[in-house]
């Protein structure tokens, strides 16, 4: 195997292992965001639990008009 040969290699694995790590960091960046919506998500559930619970089922009746 000559030089140029394996220099194109080391450049070639380089160029993997950068975007390998890049690759990783967006994973891990998506996993962290995943998690706060997730949590966000459950708060909001339980907030549309509670208010089920304290008024019961609301008619549209009940609802103030948008305008309000």
């Amino acid at each position: 195997m000559n030089a140029e040969a394996l220099e194109r290699i080391e450049t070639k694995i380089a160029f993997l292992e950068r975007a390998n790590t890049e690759l990783s960091d967006v994973v891990f960046r998506q996993h962290q965001e995943i998690e706060t919506l997730q949590t966000q998500l459950q708060a909001l559930a339980e907030r549309v639990g509670a208010m089920r619970s304290e008024g019961g089922e609301r008619t549209p009746e009940d609802e103030r008009p948008p305008h309000y």
